[in-house]
């Protein structure tokens, strides 16, 4: 039997209005996919391991995200998932109420396929890209670790994204825009936000 984490509840609890809902459907889709799940909580956020980690969710100011820790392994035959040019945190982009979710059938399949991947021992080959090394400033780092959730995002972005906060923070030219761009990094990661973010929601 699964292994439900009572830091998962208090976590639920105080999470906004809009958020309790889609927190409680993943929660109980992961459950049913995964019955030997076990619960925990990872960079200040619920996660669920069977024979190592297997996915994981989060509530942010606006919206919700759910992350498959394998998600780059997995074959997704119906798109529901989305690895590239993402605006939120996530492998679901932004999480806003239960509707915004693929179908419980899909949802099911996906948590499955994580659950056999981790079963079947596959493992994430992190060298194969070494140039999409992203090289962090101690300084930044510093900054982030002093928030959760801004960790939490920060680690679960693709290169891509963390080179986009990495270098608009060092490349400015005076040390109180350094620490301003620094300063609105925490904030946006916090919120589970890409860089980008203002402009992918301008050309919706």
């Amino acid at each position: 039997m699964g292994k439900k984490d009572p830091r998962v509840d208090s976590y639920i609890a105080k999470a906004r209005p809009f958020a309790k809902p889609v927190l409680n459907h993943l929660r109980q889709l992961v459950h049913q996919a995964c019955p030997d799940v076990e619960e925990t909580i990872k960079w200040g956020m619920p996660y669920f391991d069977h024979r190592g980690m297997l996915c994981g969710m989060a509530a942010f100011k606006e919206h919700c995200a759910f992350v498959f820790w394998k998600a780059s392994l997995m074959s997704d035959p119906d798109k529901a998932l989305t690895r590239t040019n993402r605006t939120a945190m996530g492998h679901l982009d932004r999480i806003t109420n239960i509707k915004d979710l693929p179908t419980k059938p899909i949802m099911v399949k996906l948590i499955k396929e994580a659950v056999k991947l981790n079963e079947d021992g596959i493992r994430i080959n992190r060298a194969v890209k070494p140039r999409a090394k992203v090289e962090v400033p101690d300084y930044f780092m510093a900054a982030i670790r002093k928030n959760k959730r801004a960790l939490a995002a920060f680690e679960a972005f693709p290169p891509s994204h963390k080179r986009e906060y990495v270098e608009w923070v060092t490349e400015a030219k005076r040390d109180e825009t350094r620490a301003e761009r620094l300063k609105t990094t925490v904030v946006w990661l916090a919120e589970g936000k890409s860089r980008s973010w203002k402009y992918a929601k301008n050309r919706k």
